[in-house]
């Protein structure tokens, strides 16, 4: 388990100052880059009307949800960014990406597994009328040259954690894989099996989830895709998104617990063809740096850790 700050030794401030040289340098790199291919770097949302579901994901596993009234309204914290960057996309930005704060409150007994923490930053990115592969091809550039780069410009900090030789540049492109062909090979807990077998960044195609995911009524296909690390798993979530009102509408009803009324904007603009075809992604930055670091649990990356149950002083 990571420690606070102040009870760190000398030794462990010195791990903790090499994995914050590889969160900034890959902050640097990522940022450069989508503002390289003419992204916008907007802003980020804290408190919303309007914020990620997530339900009926399988992956979710929240605690709570915080919601508080301000105004007279009632406003949830962000958990994902995903319907502002659609609206954002769709009516003035079309390639835009975000550095936004996720608060998920996780489940007590993910403190241990080390892969999860209730407060992370993702690097959310949506670009108009883009395909599914446009995204994936991106996103492996992107990374493969954050390693290459990384390797160059930090080797002393990164054979002082222990990854320089063990971390190699991804070739691209990376390999895919079917969900359903896991699901016939590994049965129910192929995310598990798969990432203790991987040696290279895979990608996972056709995961049913919520309601803005693209899924093909006639063949049941989602045109989704997540992106694995080896032994840290999910690192990037995106999708080909819905636009249509109906469609989503479909969608909300079908997934019980989901209320219309929290997302009356986003189906205002659907019925008016305002919204735009887009597809996107999130990175998490704190899971990315982690595997990059080889950190045992991802409240290293952070300076002050957001363990799941556990609450610091600062």
């Amino acid at each position: 388990m990571p420690k606070p700050l102040e009870q760190l030794h000398e030794s462990d401030i010195e791990r903790k100052c090499c994995i914050g040289k590889v969160l900034t340098n890959s902050l640097k790199h990522l940022t450069q880059r989508f503002m390289d291919c003419d992204f916008e770097w907007l802003l980020p949302v804290v408190f919303s009307k309007s914020t990620d579901p997530l339900w009926p994901d399988p992956g979710a596993s929240i605690e709570k949800r915080i919601e508080l009234e301000i105004y007279g309204e009632t406003v949830r914290t962000t958990s994902s960014m995903i319907v502002h960057k659609m609206v954002a996309c769709s009516l003035a930005h079309p390639r835009l990406f975000i550095l936004s704060p996720n608060i998920r409150i996780e489940r007590r007994e993910r403190a241990r597994t080390g892969r999860h923490v209730y407060e992370f930053t993702q690097l959310d990115f949506e670009v108009r009328d883009a395909t599914s592969k446009e995204i994936r091809r991106l996103v492996e550039t992107v990374l493969s040259g954050l390693i290459g780069n990384l390797k160059r410009e930090l080797r002393e900090e990164l054979t002082y954690l222990g990854r320089y030789h063990s971390l190699r540049v991804p070739k691209m492109p990376f390999r895919e894989y079917p969900r359903r062909e896991l699901e016939k090979k590994y049965g129910t807990g192929w995310e598990r099996r798969l990432v203790s077998e991987i040696r290279d960044p895979v990608w996972v195609t056709d995961i049913p989830r919520e309601f803005y995911d693209f899924e093909d009524f006639e063949t049941g296909v989602w045109d989704n895709y997540d992106l694995f690390l080896p032994q840290y798993g999910e690192v990037l979530s995106g999708a080909r998104r819905e636009w249509e009102h109906d469609k989503i509408i479909r969608k909300m009803e079908r997934d019980n617990g989901i209320k219309k009324e929290n997302y009356a904007l986003l189906l205002k603009l659907a019925k008016e063809r305002r919204m735009k075809p887009s597809a996107g992604a999130g990175i998490g930055i704190e899971r990315l740096v982690g595997w990059i670091a080889g950190v045992q649990h991802l409240g290293e990356t952070q300076l002050f850790p957001k363990v799941p149950g556990v609450v610091y002083d600062l």
